[in-house]
């Protein structure tokens, strides 16, 4: 569904944890990072698409998070003719997006990259609110910045009790607070198909148009 000028409708997500990080996802079998977004179908609203997309994407329902704000317009950009199929060039030229600012009420476990049989994401990570616009691909940076800016005024105050891995009990040998999400291994536990490993910022993960390879938008 296209508008007259060839735009896509879209919703964008900005998904906050207590310390005002952000949720950040690796594009499955690529090493492209972004935000949640998807199209809104026909007869939704912007809200029932975020609502819809955010647990497509990432597994959660609409009581784990909390609207905080929302962009007020749409906001455009443009993808490169290399992206687009060619039987869509000359129709589609872009996204436009409504971005919606969600305050995260769950827990990191809740997250779920499988909740679907079509998968965005194989990775994530939390990171700092600015830290996308270095990262994402290039024509989507205008419209990070945009998003970022205009949403920024309504970032909650961080919870300073949670600015350190939350503690639970002290382990049985007395010697300190033993860490939530660690297993008796020493390692981490993930929700399904999550991961803190990967780097957005390593050589490694480099844009996907660097290496001339298409990508889905």
């Amino acid at each position: 569904m296209l508008d007259r000028e060839g735009f896509r409708p879209n919703v964008g997500i900005i998904l906050l944890n207590q310390r005002n990080q952000v949720f950040w996802g690796k594009r499955i079998r690529t090493h492209s990072w972004q935000f949640p977004q998807g199209g809104i179908d026909r007869g939704e609203t912007p809200e029932q698409a975020m609502y819809r997309e955010l647990h497509e994407e990432v597994g959660l329902k609409p009581e784990h998070v909390r609207i905080v704000a929302r962009t007020r317009d749409w906001l455009r950009y443009e993808v490169p003719d290399r992206y687009i199929r060619r039987d869509a060039r000359g129709h589609y030229k872009g996204q436009k997006q409504i971005w919606y600012l969600l305050q995260f009420l769950a827990q990191d476990w809740d997250f779920n990259l499988r909740a679907t049989g079509h998968p965005e994401f194989d990775a994530w990570r939390w990171n700092d609110y600015w830290v996308p616009l270095d990262v994402v691909v290039e024509f989507k940076r205008g419209v990070y910045q945009l998003a970022l800016t205009e949403l920024s005024r309504f970032l909650p105050r961080p919870d300073l009790r949670n600015r350190y891995l939350r503690a639970g009990p002290r382990s049985r040998d007395g010697q300190g607070p033993r860490l939530v999400g660690m297993t008796s291994a020493g390692g981490l536990e993930l929700p399904p198909g999550g991961s803190f490993d990967p780097d957005p910022q390593s050589p490694l993960n480099t844009p996907p148009e660097a290496n001339g390879a298409p990508i889905s938008h």
